[in-house]
């Protein structure tokens, strides 16, 4: 096993002054491993409805924007309506209804409470 730089057996050793720092061009380089595979996971068919991206560039790559149709947003507001802060029995019945993930109803009930409490503050 290689010391490198402030491993416990480098700084044992450098306190006694037998060790030399590893420099860069001698440290052997390994690949980045990828990550992203779980993302994909979770993620619904993108031919259903509610799931066509928007055009123009985001700032965050990744998952595209959702645009939700007109009766996946009047069924996101009537349930918004009835509570404002989501169970999660009602988001997975609506994730189920809607054809869209469990995360997408998150994010839209917290987008949701954001622009409700704007709203109210607005007003006042």
């Amino acid at each position: 096993m290689e010391k490198g730089p402030f491993s416990v057996e480098w700084l044992a050793q450098s306190s006694r002054g037998g060790a030399q720092p590893v420099t860069a061009a001698r440290r052997p380089r390994s690949p980045p491993r990828d990550t992203a595979a779980p993302r994909d996971q979770e993620a619904p068919d993108r031919s259903s409805p509610g799931h066509e991206a928007e055009a123009g560039g985001g700032a965050v790559p990744g998952r595209p924007r959702t645009k939700f149709s007109a009766a996946q947003l009047q069924e996101l507001e009537r349930s918004f309506r009835e509570q404002r802060y989501i169970g999660a029995s009602e988001k997975r019945r609506l994730a189920a209804v809607l054809n869209l993930s469990q995360s997408q109803i998150k994010t839209w009930f917290q987008n949701r409470r954001m622009k409700f409490k704007r709203q109210t503050q607005d007003a006042r």
